[in-house]
């Protein structure tokens, strides 16, 4: 039984490969975790592939983590951008990238 060609990439998008998206979905795990966010998106676009993470499916994104290789040579082609379309970090480094977000992993111990 023929299961058909191979998987061929799409060349007109951009995807994550599977190093970055480990390095994302082990940071999303850790607020999986804590309770922090509940659902994610992906969305392949000729431009960009972006995540997007959601604490809870029916709201806006809380954060997405885009990767746009036209800016790899200037600014990076990741960056963390917030709820309200602030640039939170953006780097040539994903690992550096999601850092960012660490600060909003911590909570005051009472």
């Amino acid at each position: 039984m023929n299961a058909g060609p191979p998987f061929q990439p799409d060349p007109d998008r951009v995807v994550f490969d599977r190093k970055e998206l480990g390095l994302i979905l082990t940071t999303y795990g850790r607020f999986v975790a804590a309770g922090e966010w509940r659902d994610y998106a992906m969305s392949f676009l000729r431009d960009a592939a972006v995540f997007s993470v959601f604490r809870r499916a029916a709201e806006h994104p809380l954060y997405r983590i885009e990767k746009r290789p036209r800016l790899r040579a200037a600014q990076g082609a990741y960056a963390v951008i917030g709820m309200d379309g602030r640039v939170l970090k953006r780097g040539h480094d994903l690992a550096q990238v999601l850092r960012v977000l660490d600060s909003k992993l911590i909570r005051p111990v009472d």
